[in-house]
């Protein structure tokens, strides 16, 4: 089966699972009041295996968990973390169009068990005309990826956190790292970046993009981020490990430059909200690094 026909399969198997009134909705595992919210840090590796994962960090336990991907899925949401704009739709790409085309709304995403050694995910779309959400059964992979792209809160249960809990992971090479914490986006900082930026020479990481509370404080893209908890971060990966290091109960100190001047922003640990891409529309596009 070629790759076109395979991606409309997917796509007419998604429009009848919305359309008909007897599509069969798969629940989640567990409740979903009982599922904890995560953010959508990185791609990587994990350690023992080699194999490509998703990293999602937890704010309240500071853990991270590593789902399983395959390496189209990885390339998939590392492009949606960069912001690239491809020249034809990929795959989720054209999920999201179908589902948008439908006046639908993916609301959220459930990384809801683990079945022997595979996660299992559902994808909660909220469709015009019906009261409840509609609920598909789906890779976790693939709902993640879709929810790189539509800013979908994404929601893990107990079981799964634990499940990964002591796993550890291997971020890419440096200068291909992409990092989400805080709903701060930041990648490697080379010379032609800094020089057309105009940042400064001290060492750091810049912002790609920013949403909920650093966005509302002023943090915008192309800022340097100079300092987390007064250590300096040497490497998305190291961003994200400052974060996760955060005391319980405790805010985030992040020192950055901007405009020409420093400033220290102190922000909460949890998951921000993140517009989707039609509220996020019209306050600045992210910077690609």
């Amino acid at each position: 089966m070629t790759c076109l026909s395979k991606t409309a399969v997917w796509c007419a198997a998604l429009l009848l699972s919305l359309l008909s009134a007897h599509a069969v909705a798969r629940e989640p595992a567990v409740p979903v009041e009982e599922m904890l919210p995560v953010e959508l840090a990185t791609v990587g590796f994990e350690s023992v295996s080699g194999s490509p994962v998703v990293v999602l960090r937890e704010p309240v336990s500071g853990d991270v968990v590593l789902i399983s991907i395959g390496s189209g899925e990885a390339l998939a949401i590392l492009l949606a973390l960069r912001d690239v704009a491809t020249p034809r739709p990929m795959t989720h790409d054209l999920l999201a169009s179908v589902i948008g085309s439908l006046d639908a709304e993916v609301e959220r995403v459930l990384v809801d068990a683990l079945v022997g050694s595979t996660y299992t995910g559902v994808i909660e779309l909220g469709v015009p005309g019906r009261d409840d959400p509609v609920r598909v059964d789906s890779r976790p992979s693939d709902a993640l990826a879709l929810a790189a792209r539509t800013g979908a809160a994404i929601l893990v249960s107990p079981d799964v956190l634990v499940a990964t809990r002591g796993l550890e992971f291997e971020g890419l090479p440096e200068s291909q790292q992409v990092v989400s914490a805080l709903g701060i986006t930041v990648g490697e900082v080379n010379p032609d970046l800094r020089e057309a930026l105009g940042l400064p020479d001290d060492p750091g990481l810049v912002v790609s993009r920013a949403v909920g509370e650093a966005a509302e404080l002023g943090l915008e893209p192309g800022a340097l981020i100079l300092e987390v908890n007064g250590v300096v971060p040497r490497s998305p990966v190291q961003f994200l490990d400052l974060v996760r290091g955060t005391e319980p109960g405790k805010r985030v100190r992040v020192r950055v430059w901007q405009d020409g001047g420093t400033r220290e922003l102190e922000l909460s640990t949890d998951v921000p909200e993140r517009p989707t891409p039609e509220r996020d529309r019209g306050e600045g596009d992210g910077l690609e690094v």
